[in-house]
């Protein structure tokens, strides 16, 4: 497809294209289709997920971990250490302009296409406290 004049005049005023900029901004700059793990601002300042995404980091050691900067330094450093210590490559995302609740993003440059990108931490414990009542009265 050839440009013509007026769309460098656009690209000029407002920028290249992007596409699906939306989705961009809500995933720290990425596209879903590329993300292999997603973690919450509040998983983030919980400490969660750390262990999924360390075996995330194992399975993808060409993906890079996106940080939004929106979440305090405390709160990312365990997670910047965990990417160096597996020489993932790791960037704080400063996404002022968007309100999303995402807080990080391991994501790789090709598409992956995965279904659950999610951290389901919570319910694990759930699940884990309800087998401990279940140990201590012997019910089903």
């Amino acid at each position: 497809m050839k440009k013509d004049v007026d769309d460098y005049l656009q690209e000029g005023i407002y920028g290249p294209k992007e596409i699906n900029p939306s989705e961009r901004r809500k995933y720290l700059g990425t596209l879903r289709e590329r993300i292999v793990l997603v973690l919450t601002n509040g998983q983030l300042v919980q400490g969660e997920g750390l262990a999924e995404l360390e075996k995330a980091m194992k399975e993808y050691p060409d993906a890079t971990l996106l940080l939004d900067r929106q979440v305090s330094n405390r709160f990312r450093k365990p997670y910047r250490q965990l990417a160096n210590k597996h020489r993932i490559q790791h960037t704080t995302v400063d996404n002022q302009e968007v309100e999303t609740d995402v807080g990080a993003v391991l994501a790789v440059d090709y598409a992956v296409e995965k279904e659950d990108i999610t951290v389901t931490e919570k319910a694990e414990k759930k699940e884990e406290k309800k087998g401990f009542w279940k140990s201590l009265f012997g019910r089903s």
